[in-house]
């Protein structure tokens, strides 16, 4: 257990000492909230009623931002190899991979909600399912961009081909999570993303650790 928390602190270290990742994804976050209203109009009742998607798609959009780094940069360093070797197992080396991405990328974006709740025209109440929502179903998109970065790490153009490959399996989260809002299937919603986050969270790092070793052979 002291190595899983020693190689989350590594990579949050890692992340902090690049500098401004965490700023660049809320930034990217808050600008897309600012420039899908002007393309919508100045219809209120309707932006507000498209919020909760439009904020699905920008933290989705955000997130992607930093998915080509989850184990690039340790490949190209060696740094891979040499964990692939460690006594702590691979599956357990990704999982502490995806907790460490979750709390530099997703993290900040909750904490940013609050601005975008303002130009969205959100009420309290719809912010906080929102918040709900995000908070339940971002470790699946995480989980998903894991899976699709080591897919790829082997790759030239990873980096490129990693969204394509994740955006299809993360549309039923996005679905999930804007209706958790629907007043009528809200509560159907919240159990199906709780599910579906669940079980992708717990089986992408054995997928993740597959598909890395078979990259490494």
């Amino acid at each position: 257990m002291s190595a899983f928390r020693a190689l989350i602190g590594r990579d949050l270290k890692l992340a902090f000492r690049a500098g401004g990742e965490a700023l660049t994804l809320v930034l990217f976050f808050v600008m897309v909230a600012v420039i899908v209203p002007f393309a919508i109009g100045p219809d209120r009742p309707q932006l507000t009623r498209l919020a909760p998607g439009i904020v699905w798609i920008a933290a989705f959009l955000s997130m992607l931002l930093g998915l080509d780094r989850l184990f690039r940069n340790d490949d190209e360093d060696g740094s891979l190899t040499l964990l692939r070797h460690a006594g702590l197992p691979l599956e357990a080396v990704v999982a502490a991979k995806v907790i460490a991405h979750w709390l530099v990328t997703a993290l900040p974006l909750l904490l940013a909600t609050p601005v975008l709740a303002l130009l969205l025209s959100m009420s309290w109440a719809q912010w906080g399912q929102t918040v709900l929502a995000l908070l339940i179903g971002t470790p699946a998109l995480v989980s998903f961009g894991a899976l699709g970065a080591a897919v790829t790490v082997g790759l030239r153009r990873g980096g490129l081909i990693a969204p394509v490959l994740i955006l299809p399996l993360s549309i039923p989260v996005m679905i999930f999570g804007v209706g958790m809002l629907d007043p009528l299937a809200g509560s159907g919603a919240t159990l199906f993303l709780i599910a579906l986050s669940l079980v992708v969270t717990a089986f992408s790092p054995f997928a993740a650790a597959l598909a890395l070793r078979v990259a490494g052979e």
